[in-house]
């Protein structure tokens, strides 16, 4: 039997981001071991109005920036639908965004993404995840991607990012098809929130590597 805060128990995706909405504030987080996070999301193809589709993306942004975070996917807020929005002020050093490739990035939907490594070169950085609270692990992405996608009034984009926006489109794409960062991380860097920050805050994770035993990418 499906429970209230289950998708299941909405007829309708329509229902349930309504449903969603009616209350105020930042939208809850759905957290790892939650089924809706493993499941492939529904293409949107229509299922919210453009109304609600609107008032929804202000909500993911809105809970994204209370998180905060720099992404967050529909399905982290109990919604399967092919749904992100990202968004990075890059609040970083000069050497952090010198090694990272980190760089500002303004607002975007991202509607039906999919993505492709252009190239052989990987980069491996820590990251987080707003449904996996109070850890980071390195993980080794593509350093750079193609994205196809539309935007929410429906304008077909295709981009290529590279450095750090390439990993945050990799990361909340991944999420619309049940994958989350730890299955693609190096387990053995696994840390806190204080130890990333406090022992491994170095512009690159060498030094991690090293200490706690795990390769980076060549």
């Amino acid at each position: 039997m499906a429970s209230e805060r289950d998708p299941r128990a909405a007829r309708t995706l329509s229902d349930l981001v309504e449903k969603l909405l009616d209350h105020e504030g930042p939208l809850p987080i759905f957290g790892a071991g939650d089924p809706v996070l493993r499941m492939t999301a529904v293409p949107f193809d229509g299922q919210l109005d453009p109304g609600l589709l609107a008032r929804f993306v202000a909500a993911l942004r809105a809970t994204m920036h209370a998180a905060p975070g720099v992404g967050l996917a529909a399905p982290q807020v109990g919604v399967p639908l092919r749904l992100a929005v990202v968004e990075d002020p890059a609040p970083v050093s000069e050497e952090v965004r010198a090694a990272r490739g980190r760089v500002p990035q303004p607002f975007r939907v991202l509607v039906n993404p999919s993505y492709e490594g252009v190239g052989a070169a990987r980069a491996a950085f820590f990251e987080g995840c707003l449904s996996v609270p109070g850890y980071q692990a390195v993980v080794a992405r593509h350093a750079e991607v193609r994205l196809t996608a539309w935007d929410e009034r429906g304008v077909p984009v295709e981009e290529v990012f590279r450095g750090w926006p390439a990993r945050i489109v990799q990361h909340e794409t991944d999420h619309l098809n049940g994958t989350l960062y730890l299955d693609r991380a190096e387990l053995r860097s696994l840390s806190s929130n204080w130890a990333a920050a406090e022992l491994w805050g170095q512009p690159t994770p060498r030094r991690a590597a090293e200490d706690l035993g795990f390769e980076l990418p060549r």
